[in-house]
């Protein structure tokens, strides 16, 4: 445990020691919780939630298609459309029947025809 950690425990032990007789001054230590502890813990997941969705997009990477019986099964028409694709269709990530309507390859898209 790390000298700013320690004393940072410390400090708070202290301010629960002192306030277990009453019910007084809670407020202060769970407010220094939230700004020294909370506040930070999800800035850090932020960035790295950010940094790892960033390197995730540069390498485009699509499933590849395997035509399951199970899978993707059509036994009532959407009622939008071509009645085959769903309402948040996304024709590089979401399969049809037949398979993807766009094929992407390295970093570059190209149409199947």
């Amino acid at each position: 445990m790390s000298f700013a950690s320690r004393q940072l425990f410390r400090r708070f032990s202290a301010a629960a020691a002192a306030d277990a007789g009453g019910h007084g001054g809670g407020t202060k230590t769970w407010k220094m919780l939230t700004l020294l502890v909370a506040f930070p813990g999800v800035a850090v997941c932020m960035v790295n939630a950010y940094i790892g969705e960033k390197e995730h997009l540069a390498h485009p990477h699509q499933p590849e298609f395997l035509e399951y019986s199970h899978l993707r099964l059509r036994t009532k028409r959407f009622p939008w459309g071509d009645g085959n694709h769903s309402f948040f269709h996304n024709p590089k990530l979401n399969a049809l029947p037949a398979g993807y309507e766009v094929k992407i390859g390295g970093h570059h898209e190209h149409e199947e025809e």
